[in-house]
């Protein structure tokens, strides 16, 4: 719905190792769910190519710089908020409505 996990590097037209696909864990078991969810889906080929997904530890977390906090809000008319963004939001809103919070 929002990345493909089996493209290495890359998110969209965007490539390079800053857009790959990763899983970050804090503990074994993190570790372990996401590994077996990631094997299930490989077995269960729910995607056309293999995931290539890392699952490596967090080892440091860093906040985004202040321009990057709430970007969609703060920039409405940004095209890559309204013509790549807002629409996935919308689709994931239909297709897992229990699952998104509205906004305060």
């Amino acid at each position: 719905m929002a990345h493909d996990p089996t493209t290495l590097n890359r998110q969209g037209p965007d490539t390079g190792p800053q857009y790959r696909s990763a899983i970050f864990y804090v503990d074994g078991e993190q570790r372990r769910v996401a590994e077996a969810y990631i094997k299930q889906l490989n077995e269960a080929r729910g995607f056309r190519s293999p995931i290539v997904t890392q699952v490596v530890p967090l080892d440091k977390f860093y906040t985004a710089e202040a321009c990057h906090q709430n970007y969609a809000v703060q920039n409405r008319a940004n095209p890559y908020i309204v013509n790549v963004s807002d629409p996935k939001v919308e689709k994931l809103k239909k297709m897992y409505p229990g699952c998104v919070r509205k906004r305060k």
